[in-house]
């Protein structure tokens, strides 16, 4: 037999032929590429850059002619990504002229177009590089972007798959681009021809890098280190070496030597610290002068052949002694090989317009000139001398990569490679091969890599003859072209097969013409993404016609040999195989003689995954040589001509291993009924001459008396016609013959037990796998026999244990002589126990010692990741994945270091793995379901199922355009342009208020576009006019109220937009007309009729633009560009765009506003724009104290200017919005200097001569309210500031007295007399936030009241006993309702002191428990506002005065308001539509302007934000609530109207809005809010249905959501309140994930649908467990897996760790209930039953075995009393609580006993 192992000549067909045609060829015949040239006069200027230079455009269109022929290139990459994410993912990039094409395809889709470029000159070159993007945090994985880069003349422009544009301009002329792990290098072209300049100047840099395309071009240096040399660094400007090769992995480079004439290989990498340092700091040393002792070290070097690899790249190139001196004499002497020479200093300025030597001043690049003092190549590389030898200061080039040598070719010149790639072979050596043509040499280099991932080690060298050959990356092969024309499949250097390829002639007919011949030819043209695959009929190799000539000239044939081509008529020569490209996976593109190519395929290894792993499984234990060997014996017989179909791959593969191991298949009777379609390969078996195709009756008779016959098809056949089974042993003809033996020449004959081995390991981990079922019942097969014929009894007990039916099937063996079988390689990872993946699952959940499992890594990874998994999960080991793998996994090899790798298991993956193994692992992520932790990875989340957790990562918003959207429905598109308010009502606004519609009742009463209804009834006396002038007075009332809408508007939509980029905001319309019913007639203010105050509508056109801006959502994407687009182009809008700007400032948007633009609107004098722009840019700055701002809020402040500066002409109202600004920006900053100026600002009138000025009340307000906010909370720890005495000289500006001496500029500006200012008085807090203000004598006791609570802010309690207690005591014994009813005129200052002072506690009592929603405060505060409404009758306006109780009864709305901000309560709801409609009497615009901000504070921002109580807040509440309103729109006297939109700093989100995680849509869910413990309460725990507003986050502990229809999670805030900030801060999406068998609260609100909801499925693991035991009942037992799976799940039950949880009450993460696990045991112990009472047929082979061999059945039939029955369980390893059960059945008489499977 040693015949048949012998190497013979055989040859494989290639499949899938194709004629290749470029797709970027069809596709540029239907491009205009010139005619674009004529479109691109209609672009702008800007986007035509002229990579021409001078040239430019025209000079473009006079070049290109549409006749001419353009150079086409192309070239064909695996894909990476993409729409289709395929394994045969194609990629080309084709090249013609300035047009570029990048197209996709596949097998199974066409090819498409996926970016074009035309550029505007010839395009260079073309190719894929990937740079990454550097990230801020080391843990973070770098980004990759993948580009296109395409080379012009003067640049480079780079296209990035998502989008991106970069032209990168290129400093000097460029040979090649190359594509490196990094980014690109830059190879110089003709660096050797820079004009010589004297003195002679040193070589410039040749190779730089530039890492992305926005960074700079950098020089690329190079490390050389020699055995007795220090490591130099130097620059690369060796001017022979050219760059022939480049990978990104490895990270290498390959050069060719002109001189030389010899290859080396450098690895490429980022350049060090030190290496960067030493390379910058060479122009400090000094230069060295002797030349001759390197030169002498390197050539001794080169002489020593070991030491080949170690010599520096720049030792001396002296061979065969002489010395080479380079011709060009602006270049050294080449001392050092190569030369990488010092460079000089490169300046970063350039000119993309040249690539010739320049002189400019920068130099950079192009100009270099020597030190006078030597040519040493040792020069500092940063010196540059310019004429007149004076070095110019110059800044270094910085740079980036690093080469250094690992390789370089023995000194025998050859020509240069034309072609380098990188192989590898089948049993994973690696080789770096090089195609020399002139000599027609393929030079092969293995290498491998070392600990070091930089380094790799280059130890061998081999020569092919090739003139061509290309690499097949998924095959591990390379395909190459004779020197005689044949193509030939090598894997490494290893010779496979001859390649045949269909349509091609053999060399030896040397045809000149077409034939016709059976072989049919390829029909078509196709492109790469058109597959056709075709397979060839079995043909002898003899009889093959080769693919290619041998010889290209040859003519000579002999025509004899072919008798039926003599009627053939030749016209033309035959193609051949020119030459092989573009090599993608297995397939590669043959380059004909006659000029077509055509596209083949060459067959894999193996397509059956079965096959595969077995395959991997052989290589990995098998040596490499001789596992080659076998992979290539195998690929050869698979992949033949003719070859075997897919399904019978297995029986080809069992038939080659085993002969490889030394049986004679043919002798075997189950190996011999194996069906193949084709005959075996000659390595296997020689072909055999068939008889007759007609058969004969012996065949028949021979196929009834076989075992075959007898043991399968007998029972079935019988089973279907109802007979008896046969019942004796088959017939035998003649005598039985000798055992075969097994031929120990074999190739594989000694490594029989190890390849046992481990195709055993394959066959347990297919027993963790469903879907490989039947592969492991085909590969137990084999291993039954080679278990039987190495006497492995205990692996033969196993495998009839699993397959009980192999018992009678299979009793052949082989017999293996004695000494043979010593001679074995057995080696000592071979256990004599069998391993077995269940009974190793079992013993680990029975809690017993466990030894390691053996696994083949990379092939049994199920093995792995079960066996850790359940060593994690079951025996509670947490090191399990990291330090301890060592204790649960062993290698099964000769090496017995175990990768530590965690469990990497995925839903999908545990679908397959059998139900009893994966329960326990199912029971773990039940757990882990029940209790997450929130900084758990994707990937557990995913695997438990929480798609929740890893959703909330991403951070998705509610806003426009995302899928969970606040956008309108479609009916109310047209209301949504309307009124401003369309993109409130949302599915989340639906979830908070469901049971009304008071979102639509809000919208009415804010809208101020539409007209109002003017209705006033004509009463018989009054006259037309009179009546017309009725109606116009009428409207100005309701004008008043329309004019004070956008205040609430603003607050009601805040924040809920995200504006489009490309379009204007829309604005609301200020509607000031109405309509008269019945006849609806349009009424106008504009008729003249009455009289209508001056610029009534500027402010409110300014609360329009703001409440518009407020609108945009602090996440939309604006820029500059985008605010200075919405300006309007009419004056009319102007105060509206001054509005729009503030809003911006109060969003944070007015920050992205340039400078440029802000001083611009500045200098127009406009004076709203100028006080929303300061305010804007303030509240931007908030408490940031910058600079620039400063500065601009100081030129419109005349006390911050300098004493000499000219004084401004600046509006009051400017100057009282900037003192504002100032508090803004230094806000709780304690500015010494600030603060000292404002508070000499509060008490200075305007001016001199301006002593009485009505205005100043607001500018002395505006100063206190921003010395409050410079000092906030400092109280009287004013560090700094004790010699201002703030407490006295604010006390002294409320009661009076001499006046202080002005400070800083101010003191001789102002020397009046004394003032009492007793109608304003600010107090500023001394322990709590805030200062208090009374800006009117009837206010005093309101705005003390307030200003105190203020101070004692820890004392506010929300009741009305708290409340009364600060009324005096002379007022309190009355009541307004008691002081109503009296006459007494003294008593009318008492009613009207007591209101005030109610309303100025009821406003503390607002601010402290702002947006707490607190019931107690709420019932308080609504009791006092029912009170102040009924004292709105006249009697008792009458007493108080209406103006005074109407004050009031605003200030405990705002209170109200403040308290349930954002909840939308109803009770608030209706009395704010109450004050609605009253637009009569004392109603005017101020009062109007309350009552709606305190509607838009109830829906502030659509109910998603509510208000803070931190010390800023307050302040901005207090700007903005403070309790004096404006009597008319035009009133700034008290304070300013701007200020009204301060409130929006106090807003914060705290809306928690559950998500749906499979559905991305708003939800309700349970949740559980717990209170810290407070002075006031103990630790209290809430439940709420969210969507809910949450308390302050610092009054939280903790927040979870629970019941049954979601999975719980808690956010812990007692460790921070960082993730909880995050998740309020994206719109407080909170996602959540639905329990199986519930439905959300929207459906079923009370539950009840739930309970008849299907809660299991057939995936279900009980469903499945029940399906198992009922399969038991069956009684025909084929395979015992099933049994396996049964007995781990009781296994499971019964675990201790079950146990404690299921005797835990408070444990409800329970996967098996009690339930299920009683009816399954009843189920299973039924099914033992029947098995013991003989109901069905007792399953004998699943017992034990005796040592003697007896079954275990028999051997408890022998039993005659109870204790040998005892004793002979205990020898059968039964357990003994199974004793009671069977002994009544085992010992009963006369019974035939079953048996009792122990499993």
């Amino acid at each position: 037999m040693s015949n048949v192992y012998e190497e013979r000549a055989t040859m494989i067909a290639a499949g899938e032929l194709q004629w290749f045609v470029p797709f970027g060829r069809e596709h540029c015949k239907k491009h205009p590429n010139a005619i674009n040239l004529q479109l691109r006069q209609l672009q702008p200027a800007s986007e035509l850059w002229s990579s021409d230079g001078a040239a430019g455009l025209v000079g473009s269109l006079q070049e290109v002619t549409l006749q001419e022929r353009e150079r086409e290139w192309w070239q064909l990459s695996k894909g990476v990504g993409g729409a289709t994410h395929e394994a045969e993912f194609e990629e080309e990039l084709y090249v013609a002229g300035n047009v570029v094409i990048w197209s996709r395809g596949s097998k199974n889709q066409a090819s498409y177009v996926y970016k074009a470029f035309t550029v505007d000159s010839p395009v260079q070159q073309a190719l894929w590089c990937n740079f990454t993007l550097p990230q801020k945090k080391k843990d973070e994985k770098e980004i990759v972007e993948q580009t296109v880069c395409i080379v012009q003349n003067t640049c480079v422009n780079v296209h990035s798959v998502t989008g991106k544009d970069f032209i990168s301009p290129l400093p000097f002329q460029v040979s090649t681009l190359w594509p490196t792990k990094f980014g690109l290098l830059f190879e110089r072209k003709n660096p050797a021809s820079d004009a010589p300049m004297s003195p002679p100047r040193e070589p410039l840099p040749t190779v730089f890098s530039m890492l992305h395309p926005l960074d700079e071009i950098a020089p690329v240096v190079c490390r050389s280190s020699g055995l007795f040399e220090a490591p130099r660094v130097q620059y690369v400007s060796d001017s022979t070496l050219r760059i022939i090769f480049s990978s990104c992995e490895p990270s290498i480079i390959m050069t060719y030597d002109t001189v030389q004439h010899s290859h080396t290989v450098w690895a490429l990498r980022r350049v060090t610290t030190e290496e960067r340092s030493m390379v910058l700091k060479y122009s400090d040393q000094p230069v060295v002068q002797n030349l001759m002792a390197p030169g002498f070290l390197s050539s001794h070097l080169r002489t020593v052949p070991k030491l080949e690899s170690l010599a520096s790249p720049y030792h001396s190139c002296s061979l065969h002694g002489q010395t080479r001196v380079t011709s060009s004499p602006g270049l050294h002497s080449r001392v050092h090989s190569p030369s990488i020479s010092g460079m000089a200093a490169l300046s970063r300025a350039h000119s993309p317009s040249t690539a010739a030597p320049s002189f400019s001043s920068a130099q950079r690049f192009n100009m270099s000139c020597h030190s006078p003092r030597t040519h040493s190549l040792l020069s500092s590389p940063t010196s540059v001398l310019n004429d007149s030898g004076v070095a110019p200061e110059a800044e270094p080039l910085v740079p980036e990569l690093c080469i250094e040598q690992l390789w370089m070719e023995t000194p025998e010149k050859s020509s240069q490679a034309s072609k380098v790639f990188i192989t590898s072979d089948l049993c994973e050596n690696k080789f770096l091969c090089f195609l020399v043509e002139s000599s027609q040499q393929l030079r092969c280099v293995k290498f491998i890599e070392s600990n070091d991932p930089s380094q790799l080690i280059f130890v061998a060298a081999a020569t092919i003859p090739a003139r061509d050959a290309a690499p097949l990356e998924s095959i591990d092969a390379m395909l190459v072209l004779e020197p005689s024309g044949c193509l030939v499949l090598y894997t490494g250097v290893s010779r496979v097969s001859k390649v045949f390829v269909s349509g091609l002639l053999a060399p030896s007919l040397g045809m000149t013409g077409t034939m016709s011949h059976p072989g049919t030819p390829v029909e078509g043209i196709s492109t790469p993404a058109k597959a056709t695959g075709r397979h060839m009929s079995c043909l002898d190799e003899v009889a093959l016609p080769s693919p290619v000539c041998e010889l290209r000239g040859s003519t000579k044939h002999h025509e004899s040999s072919w008798p039926w081509l003599d009627d053939c008529t030749f016209q033309q020569v035959a193609p051949y195989v020119h030459a092989l490209r573009d090599p993608v996976h297995n397939r590669v593109t043959l380059e004909l003689s006659n000029g077509m190519m055509q596209r083949i395929a060459i067959p894999e290894i193996a397509t059956s995954e079965l096959v595969k792993k077995c395959l991997q499984a052989v290589r990995f234990i098998l040596p490499k040589e001789t596992a080659m060997k076998v992979l290539t014996k195998w690929y050869n017989i698979y992949n033949a001509p003719g070859g075997p179909s897919s399904h019978t791959e297995w029986n080809l593969f069992v038939t080659c291993i085993m002969t490889l191991m030394g049986y004679s298949t043919e002798r075997l009777s189950w190996t011999r009924n194996l069906d193949f379609e084709v005959p075996l390969s000659p390595v296997i078996a020689p072909k055999k001459a068939r008889t007759s195709e007609m058969g004969s009756d012996e065949d028949w008779e021979y196929q009834l008396a076989s075992d075959y016959h007898w043991q399968v098809e007998s029972r079935r056949l019988g089973g279907a016609l109802h007979l008896e089974p046969l019942l004796g042993a088959p017939p035998h003809t003649g005598e039985p013959s000798a055992p075969p033996r097994l031929d120990a020449a074999a190739p594989l004959f000694n490594h029989t037990p190890a390849v046992f081995f481990v195709l055993h390991l394959v066959y347990e981990d297919l027993k963790l796998d469903e879907l490989m079922r039947k592969g492991a019942h085909q590969l137990v097969v084999l291993l039954q026999q080679l278990a039987r014929d190495l006497q492995l009894e205990e692996y033969i007990d196993l495998y009839w244990r699993d397959y009980p039916s192999f018992i009678k099937t299979f009793k052949e063996t082989c017999a293996i002589d004695p000494a043979q079988k010593d001679q074995m390689n057995k080696p000592s990872f071979v256990l004599e126990e069998p391993p077995s993946i269940f009974g190793w699952l079992s013993r680990c959940l029975r809690g017993d010692e466990v030894s390691p499992f053996p696994y083949l890594p990379g092939i049994c990874e199920r093995t792995k990741l079960l066996v850790l998994s359940f060593a994690l999960y079951v025996i509670g080991d947490e090191n399990s994945v990291t330090t301890d793998v060592s204790k649960y996994l062993s290698r099964a090899g000769f090496k017995s270091s175990v990768v530590c790798v965690c469990p990497g298991f995925t839903l999908k993956d545990l679908e397959s793995v059998p139900f009893g193994v994966a329960l326990p692992i199912r029971d773990a992520i039940y757990q882990c379901r029940e209790q997450p932790c929130s900084d758990w990875p994707e990937d557990v989340c995913l695997l438990i199922g929480r798609q929740d957790l890893t959703k909330q990562a991403h951070r998705v918003t509610l806003t426009m355009g995302s899928g969970l959207s606040l956008e309108a429905p479609a009916a109310a598109e047209v209301d949504e342009e309307e009124d401003g308010m369309g993109d409130i009502e949302g599915d989340v606004t639906a979830l908070i208020w469901s049971q009304d519609l008071r979102v639509q009742e809000v919208r009415r009463l804010l809208q101020s576009s539409r007209p109002v209804r003017v209705n006033v009834p004509h009463l018989p006396e009054v006259s037309d006019h009179e009546y017309i002038e009725e109606k116009e007075n009428k409207l100005l009332q309701l004008c008043q109220r329309t004019m004070a809408l956008p205040v609430g508007r603003g607050l009601f939509t805040l924040f809920s937009y995200l504006p489009v980029p490309t379009e204007p905001l829309p604005v609301p319309k200020l509607n000031l007309t109405g309509r008269a019913p019945p006849r609806n007639t349009m009424v106008d203010l504009n008729s003249g009729n009455i009289d209508v105050p001056p610029n009534m509508t500027s402010w409110p056109s300014f609360h329009n633009g703001v409440a518009a801006g407020l609108k945009i959502a602090p996440a939309s994407r604006i820029d500059s560009a985008w605010i200075a687009y919405n300006k309007p182009k009419s004056a009319e809008l102007a105060n509206e765009y001054a509005g729009f700007l503030m809003a911006l400032g109060l969003n944070g948007h007015l920050t992205k506003l340039a400078t440029l633009n802000i001083h611009d609107y500045l200098t127009k004098g406009h004076e709203m724009t100028s006080i929303g722009l300061l305010l804007g840019v303030s509240a931007a700055k908030l408490s940031t104290m910058d600079m620039s701002i400063t500065r601009l809020l100081s030129i419109h402040i005349p006390a911050l200017l300098p004493p000499t500066s000219t004084e401004l002409d600046v509006p009051h109202n400017v100057q009282v919005a900037a003192v504002v600004g100032i508090g803004l920006v230094y806000q709780g900053t304690g500015h010494r200097h600030n603060a000292e100026v404002l508070l000499a600002e509060i008490g200075r009138p305007p001016g001199p001569e301006m002593e009485y000025c009505t205005d100043r009340e607001s500018y002395s307000l505006a100063a206190g309210l921003a010395l409050g906010m410079v000092c906030l909370g400092h109280g009287s720890n004013l560090i700094g500031m004790t010699d201002l005495n703030v407490p006295e000289q604010l006390y002294q500006y409320m009661v009076g007295g001499h006046r202080r001496a002005h400070a800083g500029a101010n003191r001789e500006k102002h020397k009046s007399p004394s003032y009492q200012i007793k109608a304003v008085s600010d107090t500023l807090t001394l322990s709590s936030p805030l200062s208090g203000n009374l800006l009117q004598y009837k206010l005093i006791l309101n705005q003390y009241t307030l200003a105190r609570c203020l101070i004692m802010w820890d004392e506010i309690l929300p009741d009305v006993e708290w409340i009364n207690s600060n009324v005096p005591q002379v007022s309190r014994a009355f009541s307004p309702r008691s002081l109503s009813s009296l006459s007494v005129p003294f008593l009318f200052s008492i009613s009207q002191a007591h209101v005030y002072i109610i309303a100025g506690a009821c406003m503390a009592v607002g601010f402290r428990f702002a947006g707490s929603a607190n019931s107690d405060a709420f019932d308080c505060l609504y009791k006092f506002a029912r009170n102040f409404m009924q004292c709105l009758t006249p009697s008792s306006a009458t007493v108080m005065g209406h103006y005074n109780v109407q004050t009031c009864l605003s200030m405990v709305l705002l209170s109200i308001a403040m308290v349930m901000a954002g909840s939308g309560d109803l009770r608030v709801l209706q009395l704010c539509r109450f004050l609605h409609r009253r637009t009569s009497g004392e109603m005017n615009y101020g009062f109007h302007m309350a009552h709606h901000m305190a509607l838009g504070l109830l829906f502030l921002g659509g109910g998603r934000y509510t208000l803070s109580t931190s010390n800023s807040a307050i302040a901005a509440l207090l700007c903005a609530l403070y309790p004096h309103f404006p009597a008319h729109s035009t009133d700034n006297r008290y304070h300013l109207q701007a200020l009204r939109h301060l409130a929006v700093l106090a807003a914060e989100p705290r809306l928690l809005i559950p998500v749906d995680v499979d559905t991305c849509k708003p939800c309700y869910a349970l949740l559980d809010v717990t209170y810290k413990e407070t002075p006031w309460y103990e630790e209290t725990t809430v439940e709420l249905m969210a969507p809910t507003m949450l308390p302050e986050l610092h009054l939280l502990k903790q927040v979870k959501v629970k019941g049954p229809r979601y999975w719980g999670l808690t956010i812990d805030t007692s460790r921070g309140t960082q993730h909880l900030q995050s998740i309020l801060s994206c719109d407080g999406v909170l996602y959540v994930k639905q329990r199986a068998g519930q439905l959300p609260y929207k459906d079923d609100p009370r539950g009840w649908k739930s309970l008849l909801a299907p809660s299991v499925n057939n995936h279900n693991p009980e469903v499945r467990t029940f399906k198992a035991v009922q399969g038991l009942r069956g009684g025909d037992v084929c395979e015992t897996f099933t049994l396996w799976q049964v007995k781990l799940v009781l296994e499971l039950c019964d675990s201790r760790v079950l146990q404690e949880r299921r005797s835990d009450p408070h444990d409800r993460g329970l996967l098996l209930s009690s339930e299920f696990l009683a009816i399954m045991k009843c189920s299973a112990d039924r099914a033992l039953d029947s098995w013991l009472c003989g109901e069905t047929p007792p399953p004998d082979t699943h017992t034990p075995r005796r040592p003697g061999g007896e079954h275990g059945l028999l051997f408890l039939k022998r039993c005659t009393s109870f204790p040998q029955l005892l004793l002979r369980f205990s020898q059968l390893g039964v357990p003994v609580r199974a004793l009671l059960r069977l002994a009544p059945l085992l010992l009963e008489a006369g019974d035939p006993v079953g048996g009792c499977p122990v499993f």
